[in-house]
């Protein structure tokens, strides 16, 4: 794909099944260009939870909560979503992924007094310069305030049928926040090609449009759990359980 074609940033594009651990979005001393952090290599220490924790999904989404519990199980970590807290959702400022899953994380954190996981993922398109990147929910927003992902889909479509690129990624923020201020930032990307028209039942937002690189089967296609396998939430996911998550139990 070309690279005039990609976001201006220095977040590594990335196969599925790969991610990268991200530095704190409040360290303004390593911001990159245009405001997005690049990698933080050289931290060796992490903080972590204990089998048995509690933490807050800070998400009011139902499809990210089914997939981001679906993953933690296994690690022993109860959870408990912001929508069951009755947590308002903040608004999302910042012009990252990185950055908007910590607003939320934070917020969260500081809410319920427990350490709280937000994340914050988008669909890109590289003929519309990473659109709708950050702005992918904005993109379904109905004018009585509801979210119709169908029509969202069209748009993409409308916007670069015209273009021959058909390259398109999924971005994804894992942002862990504890109540002191504590954060740990991962991310992780899927990449693949939009198609049209949709196919599948599965999943939710952009993903009957979604085709990852080297499968037959969209996102939208795919069985939930070989989804859960590639994905760009569970690239990020990779990075966050090792790094601070409890270890599966045999």
């Amino acid at each position: 794909m070309g690279e005039e074609n990609l976001p201006q940033t220095p977040t590594l594009i990335l196969p599925i099944g790969a991610g990268r651990r991200c530095q704190s979005p409040t360290d303004k001393k390593r911001r990159g260009i245009g405001g997005v952090l690049s990698p933080d290599l050289s931290a060796m220490t992490h903080r972590r939870l204990l089998r048995g924790d509690r933490i807050v999904i800070a998400t009011h989404n139902a499809g990210k909560l089914r997939e981001v519990g679906a993953l933690l199980a296994p690690h022993g970590i109860e959870t408990v979503s912001a929508g069951e807290l009755g947590l308002p959702e903040p608004e999302e400022t910042e012009e990252s992924f990185i950055g908007n899953a910590a607003i939320k994380a934070r917020a969260a954190a500081m809410a319920a007094g427990l350490p709280a996981l937000a994340d914050d993922s988008g669909f890109s398109v590289a003929a519309l310069a990473g659109a709708p990147g950050v702005r992918t929910a904005d993109w379904a927003m109905q004018p009585d305030g509801s979210r119709n992902y169908a029509d969202a889909m069209r748009k993409v479509m409308d916007a670069a049928q015209e273009f021959e690129d058909r390259t398109a990624w999924f971005s994804c923020a894992l942002v862990l926040a504890w109540p002191d201020g504590h954060l740990e930032c991962f991310e992780g990307r899927a990449l693949g090609q939009w198609i049209w028209p949709p196919r599948g039942e599965h999943g939710f937002g952009y993903d009957p449009m979604f085709l990852p690189d080297r499968r037959e089967a969209t996102f939208g296609e795919m069985d939930p759990a070989e989804k859960h396998r590639i994905s760009h939430r569970a690239a990020a996911f990779r990075l966050l359980a090792a790094a601070c998550l409890p270890p599966v139990e045999d």
